[in-house]
């Protein structure tokens, strides 16, 4: 299972611009693009919840449509700023020609979202199970992981997230998968050793080697 958003797709710049003009329109104080890169991974009512530090659930939605728009109306002009990581469309071709691994993605990013993204980018056909907040709680509930697993037939000793956020590893942890942490995201690599992850790997180059030893700990 892959996280999107600052693990295979480099969307921060974005993310960070669309946040920023959302609050400034509203009223509201600007976040920082730090303050906006830690929220990264939720669900778009959750992060702006976050962002404004209250429990205001109307404002958040009302916030998280205004965003949509935003995204929705730049995306003729961010051709080139969503895209793959280094090495990602290599690691994903490695291990859809494996025969007995079944790939998918668990991503705060909404159905239409990454369907658009895994089109543009010619990927669509390397995943199985597709699990947003469209249909799950929002991470770091183990909402999408528990559900991909029913989808598959996959038991989670037998399941391997994939993300750069505590939100990720913490999801993991919680449907009982294997956790790997990316360090080219937007959590530190500490935070992510804090929140469970497994391993880390720097490079998508280090990934495959990286799924077989989580899961070869399951035999150990």
């Amino acid at each position: 299972m892959f996280d999107m958003d600052g693990t295979l797709i480099d969307t921060q710049a974005l993310i960070t611009e669309h946040m920023a003009t959302t609050f400034a329109e509203a009223g509201l104080p600007v976040p920082t693009p730090a303050q906006s890169r830690r929220v990264i991974g939720l669900s778009l009512p959750k992060a702006m919840l976050q962002l404004l530090g209250t429990q205001d659930v109307d404002l958040a939605n009302e916030l998280a449509e205004r965003y949509r728009a935003h995204y929705r109306a730049s995306l003729v002009s961010a051709e080139g700023r969503e895209g793959l990581f280094p090495g990602a469309r290599e690691a994903l071709d490695q291990l859809k020609a494996q025969s007995q691994t079944i790939l998918g993605i668990a991503t705060g990013k909404g159905l239409s979202g990454v369907r658009r993204l895994t089109q543009l980018h010619g990927i669509a056909a390397h995943f199985s199970t597709l699990q947003t907040p469209d249909h799950n709680p929002s991470k770091p509930h183990p909402g999408m992981m528990l559900r991909a697993m029913a989808e598959t037939g996959a038991e989670p000793n037998q399941t391997v997230i994939i993300g750069d956020t505590t939100f990720d590893m913490e999801m993991g942890k919680a449907a009982g998968a294997k956790t790997i942490g990316v360090s080219w995201g937007y959590h530190d690599p500490d935070e992510l050793r804090g929140a469970g992850a497994d391993v880390l790997v720097d490079d998508y180059s280090e990934l495959c080697d990286a799924i077989d030893r989580v899961l070869e700990t399951n035999h150990a």
